[in-house]
């Protein structure tokens, strides 16, 4: 597994992310996707300087044909801003975000 593949699965895997359950490497003929949360329609793939643009493309089409979305991250992405690669995949997924917003002033108190 490359690293940024195995720096994301750390997170993703055993309902880290909020309990969100992620597979990695799944197949969906003809393809095998990165991580899917099948419960969220959700896949996320990682890309390196190895991707096409047009072959992923038509990817993204026949998995959102399949009623999944589709989030993508470049590989360097996931290494250096991993926190923001998260709220992405929790936004994605329509979760909270890791991070509360606060309360308007005067509540909670």
């Amino acid at each position: 597994m490359p690293d940024a593949e195995r720096e994301l699965w750390f997170h993703l895997r055993g309902g880290r992310l909020l309990g969100l359950k992620f597979r990695r490497q799944y197949p969906m003929p003809p393809y095998v996707v990165d991580f899917i949360c099948i419960e969220a329609r959700l896949i996320v793939e990682l890309d390196g300087s190895q991707h096409s643009q047009d072959v992923d493309r038509r990817r993204e089409d026949m998995l959102k044909a399949q009623g999944f979305r589709v989030v993508r991250f470049w590989n360097n992405e996931v290494l250096s801003n991993t926190e923001a690669v998260l709220e992405a995949i929790i936004s994605a997924a329509g979760c909270r975000t890791l991070t509360p917003t606060p309360l308007p002033g005067g509540e909670g108190l």
